[in-house]
């Protein structure tokens, strides 16, 4: 198999070849035929996230074939199209698994982060936690939906029923989330960079109400609003756009330092609040809602070796949409 390895934090990634794994039980071998590049492998990369496993092979954005099954595998079968989300396995035995918060799990593994993820031809994944896709997805528009569309959904439910709900950082997440929240009837405003034009007019044509600069005050006030550009200086100008009464989500895995902010942006019941991960319950109910609306995935497709330039792209915030990596594109 062929895979791109980091082997040390803040260095480029180098493509290897090395023996394809073979399941141990519980496990499916996984044909890569798409992963999509995501904020988080780029904070995996850059050191940002502390203690990945490394040598490692990035990427938590998986669609591929099943190519070989461990022991006591039952509910896939060879040729299975399956999705390999960030949650890779959970302890099942902690409180928070055992009160259906396995998200919160004390004990748990990641993919792409402490096992190897699919910037690679093949990958080992855990059957338990793979995803069924919707079909009317191929695999480079599906991959997406693996991370940028769980983590939207699950931020989306933590803000609760808004009539107006912004949306800050328009990128693979907020693009999916904006066209779910449109289907539910909801009005929604994008910020994006100050003078992304081309950002705010992606927005504008997936059916956002408003959009501009996150310098900008919106034209009406938000029930709610979800964060996902990682930056802690939008916590208050985000706050002071929210009604009383409103939660203020935020949607990353790694925020810089939130600056210091008067009391008065938080009176009035309003609500901050973070989201960790997600559950495979997350995951069942966001592909059957993808299966419906359906959602129009913004992707690019590139090969796999060129998996440096792609993280650089996303790092300088010269990516539309999300990039795919594609084995042998």
């Amino acid at each position: 198999m062929r895979a791109m390895v980091l082997e040390e934090v803040g260095r480029p990634l180098r493509d290897v070849e090395r023996a394809t794994p073979q399941p141990h039980a519980g496990e499916v071998l996984v044909e890569v035929s798409a992963c999509a590049v995501c904020r988080t492998d780029l904070h995996v990369v850059d050191g940002e996230l502390s203690d990945p496993r490394l040598p490692l092979v990035p990427g938590h954005e998986i669609v591929g074939r099943v190519v070989a099954l461990g022991d006591g595998v039952d509910d896939w079968r060879i040729g299975d199209r399956v999705g390999i989300p960030w949650l890779g396995r959970t302890c099942g035995a902690c409180g928070y698994c055992l009160s259906g918060r396995e998200n919160l799990c004390d004990r748990p593994t990641f993919t792409g982060y402490q096992v190897d993820g699919g910037y690679a031809t093949h990958v080992l994944a855990d059957a338990r936690f793979c995803l069924r896709l919707p079909e009317t997805y191929d695999d480079v528009h599906a991959a997406p939906l693996l991370c940028a569309g769980l983590i939207g959904y699950r931020s989306l439910v933590a803000a609760g029923d808004a009539r107006t709900i912004g949306l800050y950082g328009f990128g693979a997440a907020a693009h999916i989330l904006a066209q779910v929240c449109r289907h539910r009837g909801q009005r929604v405003l994008a910020f994006t960079r100050p003078g992304d034009t081309a950002a705010q007019e992606h927005a504008r044509r997936l059916g956002c109400d408003w959009a501009g600069g996150a310098d900008e005050a919106p034209p009406a006030s938000l029930d709610a609003a979800i964060i996902f550009a990682p930056v802690g200086a939008l916590v208050p100008v985000a706050l002071r756009a929210l009604v009383k009464g409103g939660t203020l989500v935020l949607g990353g895995i790694h925020m810089s330092p939130i600056p210091e902010l008067p009391y008065e942006l938080l009176w009035g019941e309003r609500v901050v609040r973070s989201v960790a991960n997600l559950t495979r319950r997350d995951g069942s109910e966001f592909m059957a809602l993808a299966a419906r609306v359906p959602i129009e995935v913004t992707a690019e497709r590139w090969p796999l070796a060129e998996a440096n330039e792609a993280l650089a792209r996303l790092r300088e915030g010269r990516l539309t949409g999300a990039a795919v990596l594609v084995p042998g594109a």
